[in-house]
């Protein structure tokens, strides 16, 4: 092509130009007679006419090479829909060739496919990861996600409290009003930093740690303050009042002449503070020096000693050998029952301190709390269904009853102590307050004796104010929601021969009610549990019913694949005489396809094929004409 592009270039100016246009007039005018200037020589008409002709021709085939470069670009696009071709099984392209090929290919890779979906389903319904994963997770092994969420829980656990001030103390102490009146203030709210320190595992899948439970002032939630002056029952002289009042006369004298001496009052004006975390007394400070054994401390608070846990062990359960047990205590301070009570009255085995209830929980199941406090493990009962940040909830509260002393459930007994059995809905507690006459209640004696309410005026129980809760995601036994509601209240027995305090015989009556509660999870624990116990099963379902179904499906497709490909390949070579027709029109539709492959470059040398083939029989031609001239 470029040496007939150098010729046309010397034979005919302005081809750059003009290219074809220009060449038929130059070839004109140098093949054409020359009628001026000496010495010219006339060229024979036909030779022009010849020299026209082939101009003519060579346009002509310029546009069928232009044609065929146009048939080219079309083929091609028509050879990307091949796959329909294929499926009408009469296949006229290169690819064609290969369909056999590629169909075994898909074949092979659809069977692999579908074989390994079925396997992943028939693991899925054999192994149940899910169970694994879950077992190992809520599992309280050193480091796993459990363990620390127990170990140091990462939620906002507050402690609030409400004071009862008495508002009649001048009057009731005179006689001039019948019953003391009582004002609730508060709440007075703290952050109770819980933690189980200093873990230690053990052989047998339990591990001990010893709890802590600080408190700090939460300055941002409270609207009262610490310093709130307020007129509250002294502690001290009532709880020596009630041990003494039993005592021989010269005992009694003994205190009532140390009552006049100190100028110890009932009732005493004193802050918040110091009725909750302690506050120093005359008679405190003297029984610490002559009882070191029963008052072993300088101050009497009730919150103080409530949360004192100086001593005290934990052992729980791993949850290794059974994962329902996870977190459950198996003995607290190494025993399997409570000590203040009689063996078998109240059993801490099996119990939950709050931080994590019992795994894989049924609605019948009957769960347990103990709290230092309680001084008992208290029995819960589900009472409703919900749910709580996207999570499932079983709503609890304590056993109805509990409080009953033995009134309608005969187990209760065993919680009357020195045959005295309290009004319903009372608690004696004193061997876990160091003997002071305390006993729990419900907030506002909420389903107390009527009787034990009316002693008093101020109290105004609500059931959705005062009901405890707990709101427990049922797989995993972790409380989404606490609201753990109790009052403590003294009942004082007949203390009429104790100076200043007879006005306080068989009384009872409340002193505070508090309130540990989590109201939710961080959104960060809550996102996390929301995936391990909602996405994950459902990702887990949605993968397993995608291999049972989708794994026969791609093994059918794989059968359906292996079949066409014998059927079309028969089919097509039904259409050809031979073999040797089959293989050669394969052959010439691949070389055809090699070309329209080509490069432009080697374009470009193909175009000039075409050219030159007929020049050289153009000038074959004119070399006859002119001899025939």
């Amino acid at each position: 092509m470029k040496i007939f592009r150098q010729s046309l270039r010397v034979l005919v100016p302005g081809y750059e130009r003009g290219r074809w246009r220009w060449t038929l007039q130059h070839v004109s005018r140098s093949l054409g007679p020359r009628v001026s200037g000496p010495g010219s020589v006339a060229v024979p008409a036909s030779a022009a006419a010849n020299a026209v002709a082939a101009a003519a021709r060579k346009r002509k085939l310029c546009k069928q090479a232009k044609s065929l470069e146009n048939a080219r670009k079309a083929k091609q696009a028509t050879d990307s829909k091949g796959a329909e071709k294929i499926w009408m099984g009469r296949g006229e392209s290169a690819g064609d060739v290969f369909t056999p090929f590629c169909l075994f290919h898909w074949a092979v890779a659809l069977m692999l496919a579908g074989v390994f979906a079925v396997c992943t389903g028939i693991l899925i319904l054999t192994l149940d990861p899910y169970t694994l994963v879950f077992n190992a997770k809520v599992q309280l092994s050193d480091g796993g996600e459990a363990f620390e969420v127990w170990r140091k829980p990462p939620v906002d656990l507050y402690l609030k409290v409400w004071l009862f001030n008495v508002t009649n103390a001048d009057a009731f102490m005179n006689g001039e009003d019948e019953k003391l009146h009582f004002e609730e203030v508060g709440p007075y709210i703290y952050r109770e930093l819980l933690e189980h320190a200093d873990v230690h595992f053990n052989d047998n899948n339990t591990l001990t740690a010893h709890p802590k439970h600080p408190l700090v002032w939460a300055e941002d939630l409270n609207t009262h303050r610490e310093d709130d002056l307020l007129i509250l029952p002294n502690i001290a002289l009532l709880s020596i009042a009630s041990v003494i009042k039993d005592a021989s006369y010269f005992t009694r004298l003994g205190l009532n002449l140390l009552i006049k001496q100190t100028d110890s009052q009932p009732l005493v004006q004193m802050t918040a503070r110091e009725f909750m975390f302690g506050y120093e007394t005359s008679l405190t400070t003297l029984g610490n020096k002559v009882l070191p054994s029963w008052i072993f401390f300088d101050k009497i608070g009730l919150i103080d000693r409530m949360y004192d846990f100086t001593g005290d062990t934990m052992t729980v359960h791993t949850g290794v050998d059974d994962v329902r047990k996870s977190g459950l205590i198996d003995r607290y301070r190494g025993l399997h029952y409570i000590p203040e009570w009689p063996e078998n009255c109240s059993i801490a085995k099996g119990a939950s301190d709050g931080s994590k209830f019992a795994s894989l929980i049924a609605p019948n199941d009957q769960l347990v709390m103990y709290r230092k406090s309680l001084c008992r493990a208290m029995p819960m009962q589900m009472i409703d269904e919900t749910t709580k940040g996207g999570l499932p909830a079983y709503v609890y509260t304590w056993k109805d009853g509990i409080l009953d002393n033995g009134l309608r459930d005969p187990h209760n007994k065993c919680f009357c102590r020195h045959n005295r059995c309290l009004p319903e809905g009372i608690m004696d507690v004193e061997e876990c307050y160091y003997g002071f006459p305390i006993v729990l209640s419900y907030p506002h004696f909420y389903l107390a004796d009527p009787a034990v309410r009316n002693m008093t005026v101020g109290s105004f129980p609500d059931k959705e104010k005062h009901e405890t809760r707990f709101f427990i995601e049922p797989r995993s036994g972790l409380p989404l929601q606490t609201n753990v509601r109790m009052q403590i209240n003294m009942a004082l027995g007949d203390v009429s021969r104790i100076h200043r305090v007879p006005r306080f015989s068989n009384l009872i009556f409340p002193m505070l009610w508090l309130e540990i509660t989590v109201e939710s999870l961080p959104p960060f624990l809550q996102n996390k549990f929301f995936f391990y116990l909602e996405i994950a099963p459902i990702m887990l379902k949605v993968i397993l019913y995608a291999s049972l179904i989708g794994g026969p499906l791609l093994l059918i497709g794989s059968i359906l694949r292996v079949y066409w490909n014998s059927f079309f390949k028969k089919e097509i070579k039904e259409d050809y005489s031979t073999d040797m027709e089959f293989s050669q029109k394969h052959m010439n539709i691949i070389r055809a396809d090699r070309r329209s492959s080509l490069k432009a470059k080697e374009m470009d040398v193909y175009f000039t094929s075409l050219l030159m083939s007929p020049s050289i029989d153009e000038e074959n031609s004119t070399s006859k004409d002119n001899d025939t001239v």
